[in-house]
């Protein structure tokens, strides 16, 4: 199932309509701004969206500062929703106007080995997804195959529609993946948006959970009691393990999610931990590190990566989003136009914002 990248910049031919993308324009440290581009046309097969909103993902930014693999020229973004603008001829089941949540990990797979069988299709050799694979949602129309479209329920803002695909990721971590229950205590390491969608599933699932930050998160780990977090941790301020004491009765924590990437935060889970618990790497290290591997063995830990989602969690993420109980608005601090990419990526960089997201223009 190919897809192309972004044609080339057009220059007034009077022709084709343009638009403007967020692109990564040639490989390297940078490389990244606002072109013109082809408006991309919607095959028999296909159906074209209208981006209502794109969030700025860690992801992104790996792809700007080329540390992520990336196709240039590709136009960035792969959180987004938005509104069924055109409907192919051999299309069924889609209707122009539709408000939906799209899944752009998919845009290029084999089909056939026995990762995309079984629904495991994040594990292709030969996929590619939006915004660094094929071209990506920071733009005005997207099209995309109509299996990739997910229709949200009519009351559900697309600001938080554009949220399902961390929210997804985060599904599958903590419901899928974790056994995890009322009267659990948990651990959440690391309070980025990621950090705030387990809490906010934990919290639904009736489970008492301690979100834990270092030096920058202030902002975030306020965010995380707002959200109901029974305790929020600096642990630029205070020992973990003292702090933790006081919430556990010094048993340790039942489970812990690893969701800041950083060796710190991966040696804190684990020693947090009670023996014949969970650990669940969920944040992207990015690098080789060091860590108290015999932890694992003396306490008999359970210990679970967890890497996007599968279809199925995003048939069990619209019944979460249909039932109502938890809402994402409140994790998005800031909405800014393309042009503004800039202000954007710092804003995340610097962890000035819980979940940034841009719209075109």
């Amino acid at each position: 199932m190919e897809a192309a990248n972004c044609a080339e910049v057009k220059k007034n031919e009077g022709v084709l309509q343009s638009m403007k993308a967020l692109v990564k324009f040639a490989p390297g440290d940078g490389n990244v701004d606002i072109l013109e581009v082809e408006e991309p046309s919607c095959g028999p097969a296909q159906v074209k969206v209208e981006v209502a909103f794109c969030g700025l993902c860690g992801t992104d930014i790996h792809v700007l500062r080329d540390t992520f693999r990336n196709y240039p020229p590709v136009i960035l973004g792969h959180e987004f929703a938005g509104t069924v603008a055109e409907v192919g001829s051999k299309v069924t089941g889609v209707t122009r106007g539709e408000k939906v949540a799209c899944l752009g990990a998919t845009t290029v797979t084999c089909g056939q080995c026995m990762y995309c069988v079984s629904g495991n299709f994040i594990f292709c050799a030969k996929r590619r997804g939006m915004g660094h694979g094929v071209n990506g949602g920071f733009t005005r129309y997207v099209v995309m195959r109509p299996d990739q479209l997910y229709r949200v329920p009519a009351d559900l803002p697309l600001e938080e529609a554009a949220l399902s695909e961390p929210f997804a990721a985060t599904i599958q971590a903590v419901t899928e993946l974790t056994r995890v229950r009322i009267g659990d205590i948990a651990l959440v390491s690391g309070p980025g948006p990621m950090g705030l969608l387990c809490l906010k599933l934990l919290i639904a699932e009736g489970v008492k959970t301690i979100v834990a930050g270092a030096s920058g998160d202030d902002g975030r780990l306020k965010a995380a009691l707002r959200f109901g977090a029974a305790a929020a941790i600096n642990v630029a301020d205070q020992s973990l393990l003292d702090a933790l004491r006081e919430h556990t009765d010094s048993r340790g924590v039942d489970v812990a999610f690893e969701c800041a990437g950083h060796e710190n935060s991966v040696r804190g889970c684990l020693e947090a931990l009670r023996p014949l618990g969970q650990y669940v790497q969920v944040g992207i290290c990015g690098r080789e590190i060091q860590f108290p591997i015999d932890q694992i063995f003396y306490k008999q830990l359970k210990v679970t990566g967890s890497i996007c989602y599968t279809a199925k969690t995003w048939d069990r993420m619209m019944k979460i989003f249909a039932q109502g109980r938890v809402r994402l608005n409140d994790l998005v601090s800031a909405k800014l136009p393309i042009s503004q990419w800039r202000q954007a990526f710092e804003l995340v960089e610097t962890k000035q914002a819980l979940k940034v997201l841009m719209y075109p223009e």
